[in-house]
């Protein structure tokens, strides 16, 4: 079974991608690609075959799709994958960022504190975006587009250059 050319190229790009999810290996990612774009359920051998690799090592691997619950129930695991593993990590973000704001209010350096502040402050919009998508892919909505016009502002600034 030959792969047309986007197919070639979706199912390499998510094998890339999962190599650094940390949740699929990077033949996992290829598997994944290949039965997502197929409009029935391919066999052992289809998916060996157009995959360039053995039987035993495409079973190995499809369990590691069936244990995660990704052949059948996609968009919820992804769902949990973003909610467990990188939402928690920009809520770590936030939290140090709040911590920083109330040290900075606390008594901070005063001939810093507009330039400390105004950095924490424009990282803080930034990770509350990345927050809000989160919550919104979660529950299977759209991100509200006043959350990314926050943020826009901001990658347009200049950046100032260092000596």
């Amino acid at each position: 079974m030959a792969m047309d050319r986007a197919t070639g190229i979706f199912v390499d790009g998510i094998g890339t991608a999962a190599a650094t999810s940390g949740v699929l290996s990077p033949l996992g990612g290829r598997i994944f690609g290949l039965l997502y774009l197929h409009e029935r359920p391919l066999a052992l051998d289809e998916i060996a075959t157009a995959l360039e690799q053995s039987k035993s090592n495409i079973s190995v691997n499809i369990r590691g799709l069936v244990e995660w619950h990704l052949v059948r129930h996609f968009w919820r695991v992804f769902q949990e994958i973003m909610e467990r593993r990188f939402r928690w990590c920009v809520r770590q973000v936030l939290a140090t960022i709040a911590d920083a704001e109330r040290a900075l209010a606390d008594g901070g350096r005063r001939e810093a504190s507009p330039f400390l502040a105004g950095r924490l402050g424009a990282l803080r919009l930034f990770f509350s975006a990345i927050d809000a998508g989160f919550g919104a892919f979660a529950q299977g909505k759209p991100l509200d587009p006043e959350v990314l016009k926050k943020v826009t502002p901001l990658a347009a600034a200049p950046s100032r250059q260092r000596r």
